[in-house]
């Protein structure tokens, strides 16, 4: 035993207490530095770079964030209402007990579990006018050309969205399994013997016990999918013409043009998007 436990072992109980908590604190500081500088001063950096009436009349001037504003709402209402409606349907098909489900389950997870660059990279190689695999093997048979997925906006911000969906579905699938398999069976069984339908159940067993989770976890999803931009710049980086961008890539826009004000500008006037999402996720998960 050193001579500094040693000590600590012989001091009062009261004495050691302080001297563990002082040791306690001090090996917090590195954690808090890191804090400080990578995530606190950027932040306020940030901020104050935002500051200037000027760069939000720019932002709202251009078209651009017009557009953006509105593809956000739209991958906001459509995306995550698919999603999650998909993950309540799926997680109670994967608690079915059945052998071959698990490596049906195994093969569904992969998607969420690969890393986002080489796979949304992979559908965008995939969505390629002329060398892609689904023009090349299904249009070319038939002596046509393909269509270039990419350069419809309508088409190119669908296709985003399906990348989202895609990959983020297997995560939720799993939160709402678990939400399932918290229900005590013996309640299914007694809706059995009464005669209860598949539907019967659902509505006055499943749903009830499931419905905080999964509103909870749509609320979640949409603060994730404010600050997710990989499904739509890896995909179609924000074209064509600019058209597809979402508020988590318009400020990537800005960056490239050397716009820092209105990159920052542009982070700014989403708070008010996620601010109530967070209210509203904080007082849901305080019940």
């Amino acid at each position: 035993m050193t001579t500094a436990a040693t000590a600590v072992a012989s001091a009062p109980p009261l004495q050691r207490r302080d001297r563990w908590q002082f040791w306690g604190r001090l090996m917090v500081v590195p954690y808090l530095l890191i804090f400080l500088i990578f995530v606190l001063y950027p932040v306020c950096y940030g901020l104050w770079l935002a500051r200037h009436p000027e760069s939000y009349v720019k932002l709202v001037e251009d078209p651009i964030f017009f557009r953006s504003v509105v593809n956000t709402f739209v991958f906001l209402v459509v995306a995550i209402n698919i999603k999650m409606l998909l993950a309540l349907v799926l997680s109670g098909f994967f608690v079915t007990a059945r052998w071959w489900i698990k490596i049906v389950s195994a093969l569904f997870i992969l998607p969420w579990a690969m890393p986002s660059i080489p796979t949304i990279l992979s559908v965008r190689f995939m969505l390629n006018p002329e060398w892609g695999v689904i023009n090349a093997t299904i249009f070319r048979l038939t002596g046509l050309d393909g269509p270039n997925w990419l350069n419809d906006p309508t088409l190119a911000l669908s296709f985003a969205m399906l990348m989202h969906v895609w990959k983020s579905l297997p995560f939720w699938t799993l939160i709402l399994v678990a939400g399932r398999l918290a229900i005590p069976s013996e309640q299914y069984e007694a809706a059995s013997v009464d005669g209860a339908t598949s539907w019967q159940k659902f509505k006055f067993i499943s749903w009830p016990a499931l419905k905080t989770l999964y509103l909870t976890s749509t609320i979640l999803s949409m603060i994730w999918t404010l600050g997710d931009f990989n499904s739509v710049y890896l995909l179609t980086g924000g074209g064509p013409a600019d058209l597809t961008h979402v508020l988590a890539t318009l400020g990537i826009r800005y960056l490239r043009l050397d716009q820092v004000d209105l990159s920052m500008a542009s982070i700014v006037v989403a708070m008010p998007l996620v601010l109530p999402l967070v209210y509203f996720m904080m007082k849901r998960l305080s019940k």
